[in-house]
């Protein structure tokens, strides 16, 4: 089947999230499939009150299979406890769930997903979302609310603001925030404290939403 064909062929229509994700394995959707090590799904209790979308699994993520188990992952794990949510309570996923990276050497350096690898991806969380029944849906960065909102977003001038209506797939509110790989980033810098508090500000703003 070609990749041109997106998600929809190898989604599973009205499964639920144990059977999306065994499904997802066979996806080949788009072109991200092969170099990967592995499809890496969602984690979490599909009755979980706040969903988490984040862009893409990292290299840890591809390795090991599951969402947020890298070095962002333990940032976000940090934040979300920072902003009194139980972790465990708290369904995770990706836009995209193939890892896009360049090979250097021995090194897999992250690449940002292109549009057509989120509207090929697009199915799966769509049929996520139909599956799932939570208080709110927080995108994690750019791509995620690419995702989430079916448009682009600039964090900057809507992050930390709960929505109502704005997810074509859902009915549940939706937050958008940053993602806490581009906290990481400036750990080491000035600014690091402040982005590391906006982001626990925003979770802390989500779980007062999801009710």
């Amino acid at each position: 089947m070609s990749d041109d064909a997106g998600a929809a062929p190898f989604v599973p229509e009205g499964a639920p999230i144990d059977a999306l994700r065994a499904a997802a394995a066979g996806c080949r959707g788009c072109e991200l499939w092969e170099p990967a090590s592995q499809v890496v799904f969602s984690a979490g209790p599909p009755s979980a009150s706040i969903v988490l979308v984040g862009e893409q699994p990292g290299d840890q993520e591809d390795r090991r299979g599951l969402p947020f188990v890298g070095p962002a992952g333990q940032l976000l794990v940090r934040a979300i406890r920072d902003a009194g949510i139980d972790p465990a309570a708290v369904y995770r996923t990706n836009a995209v769930k193939h890892f896009r990276f360049e090979q250097r050497g021995t090194r897999r350096i992250h690449k940002t997903p292109e549009v057509h690898h989120i509207t090929a991806c697009h199915p799966w969380l769509h049929a996520e979302f139909g599956q799932l029944s939570p208080g709110i849906v927080v995108a994690l960065g750019a791509t995620a609310g690419r995702s989430v909102f079916g448009r682009p977003v600039r964090i900057g001038a809507e992050r930390g603001t709960v929505l109502e209506g704005a997810i074509p797939d859902s009915p549940a509110k939706a937050l958008l925030t940053a993602h806490p790989s581009a906290v990481l980033r400036m750990q080491g810098e000035p600014g690091y404290d402040d982005a590391y508090a906006a982001l626990v500000a925003d979770l802390r703003t989500a779980a007062a939403a999801a009710g």
